[in-house]
This record gives structure tokens, C-alpha cells and sequence, in this order.
């Protein structure tokens, strides 16, 4: 199997796994990394993905029709993409190449669509399988394209990352998005009884077990690779428990992309649960995010904008209080200051709630923009000097705090034309209660004001 930079070349018709009971004759102490050992040689084998492989789901279609149209598998490390499309490959029998879109680049692209030709020639199919695809820039995916529309071989790029925002449009409309799931504990359980026997392992204490699920966090490849070093490392152990566990991992670290979906999905849990009045919830989500290695700084700028957007003028002291938080974390970082922030999510959460505010500001900005610049009335406009007073600048302007209880009753303060707008519209709860009631008594004034006219 030749290999090259970015390139490896496979016939995916004639790979030969290690049958089962190879596995099982291997040592403990084998070269060969656990997880490779463990790779599936039928669609049957694989754990989890059963939403695409089960009866009449789309990947199980075409493992059975021997049918493969280009397709982006997109999902988090280690749930399978890279043997899925391996397996696929092998069903149809067709020529297996592997871009690393990590090592690779227009050379290498080249490359496999040479082969392919030469393949296509001798009468068989090809996939093209581009591992990382997002890594890949405009115009290496640019490449693919005429020769996937052409036919000339199959394509499946392999993601982390949202494939809307990191696969070129037109190569997106050519390719089928599979989304693979993180493992649940029940299937990363399941490959720690593969494991077991291939290992030959004690057995794990069912606390031990559930750590190292929570450890994988989804991920097969993070499971196996732990449960092999965990069991090197206890040779002869008539069991493995806790001990024996954090002794090996060390501290447990949790999935965080720093940027990617998983991190803002997490920020969307937070502020939904914020809005939702759940203060146990939005600790949780609070908690993950910190766990991952989100910056602390990064989470007050969200809490400070939560106040306004869900709070407003409800509980004007809900942006108070995020604002001292965000300040008590620059004092005293992490830990400590982490308790202030989850003090101001505690607060905004169960806080009255009104986005009035920022749907009225929503609405204004919106109304600017399509809007013509419509010129200031004549009475509002700035009279600093003699000259512009005799332009009739602030002419005709009523103060209202000369005015009978401080307000100008009919006094309109929007350009000529533009028809008497409320954009900002109080909900009745919290203060905004209060300043509802406190609108509709102006606007009655404002209505007696027109009609004594």
C-alpha cells in the first residue's frame, strides 16, 4: 500500500482485518494501538450510529445497494468516520485513497484523481476519502469539484466542524451531511467488554467503569486508548477500580472546541436556561463551559449582555450585578472569582424577565437603516448661536420641566413623516410593571393635549 506526504492508496475491496479470534490470541502488550485492533470489519461491528446504519437508514442503503454517493460525515472525534467510510469503500469494492487534509495539498489532490482515472480505466470505482476536509482551504476543495460532478470517483469528507460554515458552498451541495453522534454510556460500555476480552483484562468495578465513560466523554478512540493504558499499567491487578483509574488519567478533562459547535451550543444552553428561569440549569451549563477551558472573561461579556436581552428593564440591577461580577473576576481570577459570576447567572436567572428593550432597539435599528435620513425638526434642533436662532433653530420648543408635572403634553419628538412610533413596548412584569402603567398615563395626557386643540 504506497503512501505518500498527504496520500495513502488502499484497495478497500481486499483489506483484511484480524478475524476475532486474532484479536483475542493478542498480548496486552501488543504494538498495535487498541482502538486499530478493535476497528470494525463489517457495518454490523460498529457501536453507535444506528440513526444511519440501522434497516433502511441511509448508510446501511448503500453498504447493502453497494451505491455510494459523495457524502460529508460530520461528527466528534472518535465516533467512526474514518472506518465508515472504509467499510463503505469495501462493500462496493472499490479503490480506497486517503487525504490527510492536514499533510496534504494540490499535489496531492492531483494525484488521486490521476489514480482514479487510471482506476476508472481498468473498469473499478474510486473513493476519496479527505480526513479533516475543513482543514482544507477554497481551493483545494475548489479541485474536487469538477470530477465528483464529473463521476469520476466517490467523495467523503470527514469533519469536526459544522460543514456550513467550513465546506465551500458548491462542493456542499454535492455531497450528502451524514451527523454521527457521540457514543452514549451504553455503547462506550459495550466496546469496554470488546476490550476486555481482546486484553484480557480484570475486570473494572462498576464506579471505575462509569469514570471512564464520563472520561471518553462520546469518544471511542479516548475510551479505548485510556482502557489500554490503564490495564498495561496494572498488570496482574486482580481488578480495577478508582484507584487504579485516576493513577493513570490523572485529572479528567472534558470535550470543549474552544469556538467550535459543542462550545457554542453550550453558550446557547446557558442563555436559554438564564431566559427560562432555571438557576440549576444555568449553573450546569456555567460549570461545563468553565470545565472545557472557556475563558472566564469571555463568560462575563455573555452574562453582561444576558442582563440587558433577558432581564432589561425588569430588574435594572441584574446588569448592575453582571457588571460587578465581570469586575470581582478581573480582581481575583480563577477560582474565586468564578463564584461571582455564578452569583450574577443565579441572579439574572431567576430575575423577572423582559426583552422589551432589545426588541425595541431591534426594531429602531432596523427602521434606520431602511429609512432616509429624515431631517431633525425645526423645534429640536440646536440653537448655539444668534445666527441659527434666526433660522428658526429650536423655535417653537417647549422644557418640560416648565410644564405641568415636568412633561410637554402633544409634544412630538420624531422627524415630520414619520407617524408616532412605539417601539419600546413594557412587559408587565417587575419594574417594567411600573413604567407601563407610567407610559399609558403620558400617552392619555398626549391624547387629551390633541383633543383640547
Amino acid at each position: 500500500m504506497p503512501a505518500q506526504d498527504g496520500l495513502f492508496i488502499d484497495d478497500a475491496g481486499s483489506l483484511e482485518r484480524p478475524t476475532s479470534a486474532t484479536h483475542a490470541s493478542m498480548p496486552a502488550t501488543s504494538t498495535v494501538p487498541l482502538a486499530e485492533r478493535l476497528r470494525p470489519r463489517h457495518l454490523d461491528e460498529v457501536v453507535g450510529q444506528r440513526h444511519l446504519l440501522a434497516q433502511g437508514r441511509p448508510l446501511r442503503v448503500a453498504f447493502e445497494t453497494g451505491r455510494l454517493p459523495s457524502m460529508i460525515l460530520w461528527g466528534p472525534p472518535g465516533v467512526g468516520k474514518t472506518t465508515l467510510a472504509r467499510l463503505l469503500a469495501g462493500a462496493t469494492g472499490a479503490h480506497f485513497i486517503v487525504l490527510s487534509a492536514v499533510l496534504a495539498g494540490v499535489k496531492d489532490i492531483r494525484e488521486a484523481v490521476e489514480q482514479a482515472g487510471a482506476v476508472r480505466r481498468g473498469g473499478k470505482a474510486t473513493v476519496v476519502f479527505v480526513d479533516e476536509v475543513h482543514r482544507f482551504n477554497k481551493a483545494q476543495q475548489d479541485a474536487f469539484l469538477p470530477h465528483v460532478e464529473a463521476g469520476l470517483f466517490s467523495f467523503i469528507g470527514a469533519t469536526t466542524e459544522n460543514p456550513s460554515f467550513e465546506v465551500n458552498s458548491a462542493l456542499l451541495s454535492r455531497a450528502t451531511v451524514h451527523v454521527l453522534k457521540a457514543l452514549d454510556e451504553a455503547e462506550l460500555s459495550e466496546l469496554i467488554t470488546r476490550a476486555s476480552a481482546v486484553l484480557a483484562a480484570p475486570p473494572l468495578t462498576p464506579a471505575a467503569q462509569q469514570q471512564l465513560v464520563a472520561h471518553a466523554d462520546g469518544d471511542a478512540r479516548r475510551l479505548l486508548n485510556a482502557f489500554d493504558n490503564l490495564v498495561a499499567a496494572n498488570a496482574g491487578a486482580p481488578e480495577l477500580g478508582e484507584v487504579q483509574l485516576e493513577a493513570t488519567l490523572g485529572e479528567l478533562l472534558r470535550r470543549g472546541d474552544k469556538g467550535g459547535d459543542v462550545f457554542y451550543d453550550t453558550i446557547s444552553a446557558l442563555h436559554k436556561s438564564v431566559r427560562g428561569s432555571d438557576p440549576d440549569a444555568a449553573l450546569y451549563w456555567l460549570a461545563r463551559l468553565l470545565d472545557a477551558g472557556m475563558d472566564p472573561r469571555y463568560a462575563a461579556r455573555r452574562i453582561v449582555r444576558m442582563a440587558s436581552e433577558e432581564v432589561g428593564l425588569a430588574d435594572p440591577r441584574a446588569l448592575r450585578l453582571a457588571l460587578d461580577a465581570a469586575e470581582v473576576y478581573e480582581r481575583l481570577g480563577s477560582p474565586e472569582g468564578e463564584l461571582a459570576l455564578a452569583q450574577a447567572v443565579v441572579y439574572l436567572a431567576v430575575a423577572p424577565k423582559s426583552n422589551a428593550v432589545y426588541k425595541g432597539w431591534n426594531v429602531v435599528r432596523e427602521l434606520v437603516r431602511s429609512d432616509g435620513s429624515r431631517p431633525v425638526p425645526m423645534h429640536l434642533r440646536n440653537a448655539p448661536t444668534q445666527l441659527m436662532k434666526g433660522l428658526g433653530h429650536g423655535a417653537g420648543y417647549r422644557y418640560a420641566h416648565d410644564e405641568e408635572g415636568g412633561y410637554a403634553a402633544g409634544e412630538r419628538y420624531l422627524p415630520e413623516g414619520l407617524p408616532q412610533q412605539h417601539f419600546y413596548k413594557p412587559v408587565g412584569r417587575g419594574l417594567e410593571g411600573r413604567i407601563a402603567e407610567r407610559l399609558a398615563e403620558l400617552r392619555a395626557l398626549d391624547e387629551a393635549a390633541k383633543t383640547s386643540r
